[in-house]
């Protein structure tokens, strides 16, 4: 069944006598569009502009190829976006390079169904292209939201991600988390599709003037909101090493990754800086720290006193016999004697790269992890909080833990701020940007500084409402002292965590419903 197609714009009637495959490779061709919205380019007019096009093809296209459309707009959404994963594969051995591909490829068909399901769900109700745009968008919000949560979960690039670009809107992730922020992207993009599709329609124009509204907020918004309050007095170093993998990989090359931290924080320290806290990146020290007190005072030596050290390592497990049983992604907290303050198991793990799933299946097929080793990385038992006055209360979160909302800090004891060590040297120029914009839904999610450490960039300090206080240049070592901000008061988000955007979406689709029974 058609949409209804009289008294509208000429490109629309095209788009309805369109055959199957062109409909379907022009919905992939808008997918692409709408992966725009990620870094490096950033730019919202992408997911703005995919999801105008797409909308106008789901009312003009028959009813029955509404999953097809969604299904190749999300391909092509996902597979410009996912790049970075084929590089990862040019750092290890153990597979062929072009495999790299065949799993972007295959990833992205199966992230493409969560829109498909969305897009078959609001043509089956609505014809018309306002409560379609409604019901498209709660769905499509409520996708991305079983996105990061089933199948171990993956929360990479919600569509919203491209409103960074608008700080006054991006504020609204306070309120509706980056998924809520999706739904305004799909909803701008009604708003333009209206001007095309929607003719005669009850509702058209509070839909075409969303997005004028939309980028009113955005601009307006900075020029008005009230300052942060002023700094803690806590001072934090942050080091990034400039070891990249392949450095890491040759021989010696983890003692090296070490060396080069300690360098780059002797240097500090030399220049008259005391910080509190010093922040190592992820696996800055892969030796069994806990095994190693010598080396732990090593690593703290010069520290001012009181200063702690947060770094990456290696949680080790072993039998009587002292065979390595298991392991963990973990981060330390060590005082300036080098004692063990605490430790952060990293609770949610990269499949096929911390661990294999399916290993008895998947590893007589060729199939390995993409770090090195047959072990796979034990999970630890999720946020936590770490307080060690005088520093702010610490989120410790350990790379890929920082994409997924709601789920980085203990909401019975929260934080201060988040600190998030991340080794992103794997995965090429577009991954380290896209993990860097998540950092900052998170810190806008929460109302709380976010603290990046990574050995190759993006290292850099957060404000709690996404701004870019510091940041140090990609692939080579530096450092950099930062003054700590304070954090906000808790946020709706941080309050409800995703059952903000949840509702959202619910109230969305109930505005389609609602508007798809009314006449035209």
């Amino acid at each position: 069944m058609r949409a209804h197609m009289s008294a509208q714009h000429p490109f629309v009637v095209r788009l309805a006598a369109l055959p199957w495959l062109p409909a379907f490779l022009l919905a992939v061709a808008a997918g692409a569009v709408a992966a725009l919205g990620f870094e490096p380019v950033g730019s919202i007019a992408g997911p703005v502009a995919g999801a105008a096009l797409l909308l106008v093809l789901l009312a003009a296209q028959p009813r029955g190829r509404a999953f097809g459309l969604g299904l190749g707009f999300g391909f092509g959404q996902f597979l410009l976006g996912l790049t970075w994963i084929a590089t990862a594969f040019t750092f290890q051995a153990a597979m062929p390079v072009w495999m790299g591909w065949v799993a972007v490829a295959g990833l992205s068909l199966f992230l493409a169904l969560y829109p498909g399901l969305a897009a078959w769900l609001a043509r089956r109700f609505a014809d018309r292209l306002v409560p379609l745009t409604l019901l498209f968008a709660g769905a499509f919000t409520l996708g991305e939201i079983a996105r990061g949560l089933l199948f171990s979960g993956f929360a990479w690039n919600p569509l919203g991600a491209g409103w960074l670009q608008l700080p006054g809107v991006a504020q609204l992730a306070s309120l509706v988390g980056a998924n809520g922020l999706s739904a305004l992207a799909v909803l701008a993009g009604g708003s333009l599709a209206a001007l095309l599709a929607a003719r005669g329609e009850r509702g058209r124009l509070g839909l075409v003037l969303l997005f004028p509204l939309l980028l009113l907020i955005g601009l307006g918004v900075p020029k008005i909101q009230k300052p942060l309050a002023s700094p803690t007095e806590t001072k934090a170093l942050l080091v990034q090493t400039g070891v990249g993998i392949a450095d890491k990989h040759q021989e010696g090359g983890l003692a090296r990754n070490v060396e080069a931290a300690l360098a780059r924080t002797r240097l500090a320290l030399a220049s008259g800086l005391k910080p509190d806290l010093v922040i190592w990146p992820e696996a800055t020290v892969e030796f069994p720290l806990e095994e190693m007190p010598d080396l732990r005072r090593e690593l703290v030596a010069g520290f001012p006193a009181g200063a702690k050290l947060l770094t990456g390592g290696v949680a080790i497990w072993r039998d009587a016999g002292g065979t390595i049983t298991a392991a963990a992604n973990s981060a330390y907290l060590l005082d300036s004697t080098g004692e063990i303050l605490a430790r952060y198991d990293k609770s949610h793990l990269v499949p096929g790269g911390e661990y294999l799933p399916l290993r008895a299946i998947a590893e007589p097929l060729g199939l390995a992890r993409l770090v090195p080793g047959s072990l796979d990385f034990k999970p630890g038992d999720g946020p936590v909080t770490w307080r060690f006055p005088p520093l702010p209360a610490i989120a410790p979160n350990i790379c890929y833990e920082i994409i997924f909302p709601a789920a980085i800090v203990n909401r019975a004891d929260r934080p201060e701020m988040i600190v998030t060590i991340s080794n992103d040297a794997w995965f090429g120029p577009s991954g380290p940007p896209q993990h860097h914009a998540q950092a900052r839904l998170r810190a806008i999610e929460e109302g709380l500084p976010v603290l990046r450490a990574t050995p190759t960039g993006i290292t850099g300090l957060i404000d709690p409402r996404g701004g870019l206080v510091e940041t140090l240049p990609r692939g080579v070592a530096a450092h950099a002292v930062v003054a700590v901000p304070a954090p906000l008061p808790p946020t709706p988000f941080a309050r409800l965590g995703l059952l903000s955007p949840a509702l959202f979406a619910l109230f969305l689709l109930a505005s389609g419903f609602f508007l798809n029974r009314r006449k035209t």
